[in-house]
């Protein structure tokens, strides 16, 4: 079979991860006989370095015109200078919303090798643990009107303010329940190929957004019988995270309950540098990166952990390719390494054999040996 994958390395480790992936993706072609074309194409700084803007056309033409999209990581201090609509992160906003992307799947996992780095106690996390967040990624207060004005002289007329700037700020939250509906049966279907349950993780006490959030997702539950649906605010569901873990299978919620949510869950691993993520569309396209940043700090080092990116790659073969056996070869190998002791810098314990503290093209390198 062939497949063409848009791939955008980005900035800071992103180049470099993602040069390991795509070649333990190479490996996988040859063993199981496909044909993998990869696009290289700019996004987030060097975007800006190369284009002056953050999501050039031609990015957005490739990705559109590719069966799946590889990314890096964006973003850095370089850029800080860059006014807000052209910061390379708004490029991930604009992939997200012009290829349609509103699933985010963050898987949370405990790899046995990799338990004793995770901060919670060990009786918290015996038999492992494996979480998959459904984050709704096009809707809510990061698509919604925001606006910051200064009210000075309007208040001071009306009300007679003091002499004092009197500024307001406000961000809309909105949701349709289309938009709810269909995040809401993406979890369904994952968790009836997993455990059989989702949690819905929302504010309803408070907000209207979640409120309809609530009453839509438990029409959804009807269509899906075998699957156990319960409800829970956002501020217990982040206690509950760390005391209770695995009362979690799949969590489905908003945009920014999903973002913290998420990220809280990729720390209760102690391994985020092992984490990857995917981004889905109606039918099979996807967008596949690692949950981890561009890591300016160690960029040209050889010190990045390409682990998450491999692992997203693991995940485009099996969402949008429908390739399960391919994904497995990569998930058995990436096992296949811990097992064999090898760990890279950012998972190194301090009894590791120096030996066997790998870095980034000799992770790649090992883990396409054993695929």
């Amino acid at each position: 079979m062939k497949y063409t994958i848009a791939v955008v390395p980005g900035d800071g480790i992103g180049p470099e991860v993602i040069g390991e992936a795509v070649s333990v993706l190479r490996a996988v072609g040859d063993r199981f006989g496909h044909d993998f074309t990869f696009n290289t194409v700019l996004a987030g700084g060097a975007a800006i370095d190369a284009f002056g803007e953050c999501l050039p056309a031609s990015t957005l033409e490739a990705c559109k015109a590719a069966d799946a999209v590889l990314l890096g990581a964006v973003g850095g201090p370089k850029w800080d200078h860059v006014p807000g609509p052209q910061r390379p992160e708004r490029a991930l906003l604009g992939l997200r919303k012009e290829l349609g992307l509103y699933a985010n799947l963050r898987p949370a996992m405990i790899f046995e090798e990799l338990a004793d780095a995770s901060p919670l106690k060990p009786d918290i996390l015996k038999g492992g643990l494996d979480i998959l967040i459904v984050r709704e990624l096009t809707g809510g207060i990061y698509f919604g009107e925001h606006v910051t004005e200064d009210l000075t002289d309007e208040l001071r007329t009306i009300n007679n303010y003091p002499e004092t700037a009197v500024i307001h700020a406000y961000d809309v939250e909105k949701y349709a329940d289309f938009e709810i509906e269909r995040i809401a049966r993406t979890a369904f279907d994952l968790a009836a190929k997993r455990s059989g349950r989702v949690t819905s993780v929302d504010k309803a006490n408070v907000l209207d957004t979640s409120r309809l959030w609530r009453r839509t997702v438990e029409a959804v539950a009807k269509d899906y019988p075998d699957v156990t649906l319960d409800h829970m605010y956002v501020d217990n569901a982040a206690m509950q995270l760390i005391r209770d873990p695995k009362h979690f299978d799949v969590i489905v919620t908003s945009n920014m309950f999903g973002d913290i949510l998420s990220d809280e869950a990729s720390q209760i691993t102690g391994s985020i540098g092992m984490l990857p993520s995917a981004s889905l569309a109606d039918g099979n396209f996807g967008m596949y990166e690692p949950v981890h940043g561009s890591a300016p700090d160690i960029a040209g080092t050889g010190k990045a952990n390409p682990i998450a990116t491999i692992l997203s790659a693991a995940m485009m073969l099996r969402y949008t390719f429908g390739l399960a056996a391919e994904a497995d070869a990569i998930e058995a190998a990436v096992r296949s390494f811990l097992a064999a002791g090898y760990r890279t810098p950012d998972i190194a314990g301090k009894d590791t054999d120096s030996d066997k503290i790998t870095g980034t093209q000799e992770t790649g390198s090992i883990i396409r040996e054993f695929i």
